[in-house]
């Protein structure tokens, strides 16, 4: 009994700091950075313990199914079809495919906008031989990041982002009689790594760098009016105070309205760290695919 009671709980205490606290202290950082599995490692041990003991299965199942839902296992939710496709996805650079099987695969989930990260592509003939592969879309690009659109472009814009090489990029584009502006973003990450090593500082110096890249999106998204989308590769698990300032900023989490299961984007680390925001408009339908040719996965999301 009292195994089941520590578990539970543990796993109670942690989803709670992890949200609620979240990047504020080192700790509570690595609670909601950490794979979401990791809470449900035991809970298989805590369960034969106690139907052997016979004492405690209901504590026991209830820790696991709080395990279980704060991994996103239990996630479901209805969808629809929509007017509006958007994908997101980090390319890394194209290291793992071609220019013209990356289009191909792109082109087949027939996407209004194609938001891609790490596009500043290994090979120096990559680039011009992918955009050669996508004649019906437009591409603008900043830095490392590349929006590509069906939709009329009627503005351009880009905002460097604190302590690292990249640039947010800020397309506003006409989709049904009506501006859009779409915000594609690859923000840094916590080197939680370097906790390994003894190296907090390191740990905070890119944490506060988060924060910093976070703030550059919320300015951009106070100065935006009507109908706004920031995707990307955010390097952010759907818990914690940077997540919950860009759902306020931006709107909706595209995953946690219209997805299924835990949605895992960076499945190396069964983790969800890219994302789709959306303001003015209704995600229908999200879902990660499970694509290899990369160490991300792309997520494709419909909206009405």
């Amino acid at each position: 009994m009292t195994l089941a009671w520590i578990y539970l709980l543990l796993v109670a205490v942690s989803w709670a700091l992890a949200g609620a606290v979240g990047e504020r202290t080192v700790p509570t950082l690595l609670l909601a950075y950490a794979p979401p599995l990791l809470w449900l490692l035991p809970a298989p041990l805590v369960l034969a313990w106690t139907v052997w003991r016979r004492r405690g299965r209901r504590v026991a199942l209830a820790g696991t199914l709080l395990a279980a839902l704060g991994a996103g296992a239990l996630h479901w939710t209805p969808q629809s079809g929509g007017s509006l496709r958007v994908v997101t996805y980090n390319v890394l650079g194209g290291a793992r495919t071609t220019p013209q099987a990356l289009a191909s695969a792109l082109t087949l989930l027939d996407a209004d906008v194609i938001l891609l990260q790490e596009a500043r592509f290994l090979r120096p003939d990559f680039g011009a031989a992918f955009l050669a592969a996508l004649p019906d879309y437009r591409a603008r690009q900043a830095a490392e990041v590349m929006t590509l659109t069906r939709l009329p472009v009627l503005s351009t814009a880009s905002s460097p982002l604190p302590a690292n090489r990249r640039e947010v990029l800020v397309t506003r584009l006409r989709w049904q009689g009506e501006p859009l502006t779409v915000v594609n973003a690859h923000l840094g990450t916590v080197q939680v790594s370097s906790v390994l090593t003894g190296d907090l500082a390191r740990v905070r110096r890119t944490r506060d760098a988060r924060t910093a890249q976070v703030r550059v999106l919320q300015d951009i998204a106070a100065r935006t009016p009507g109908r706004v989308l920031l995707g990307g590769d955010l390097n952010t698990p759907p818990r914690g105070g940077l997540y919950r300032r860009l759902r306020t900023a931006y709107g909706l989490d595209a995953h946690s309205v219209a997805g299924r299961g835990p949605g895992w984007t960076f499945p190396g680390l069964y983790t969800r760290i890219d994302h789709q925001f959306a303001r003015g408009l209704t995600p229908t339908r999200a879902r990660v695919l499970p694509w290899t040719s990369s160490d991300h996965r792309p997520v494709l999301v419909e909206y009405r």
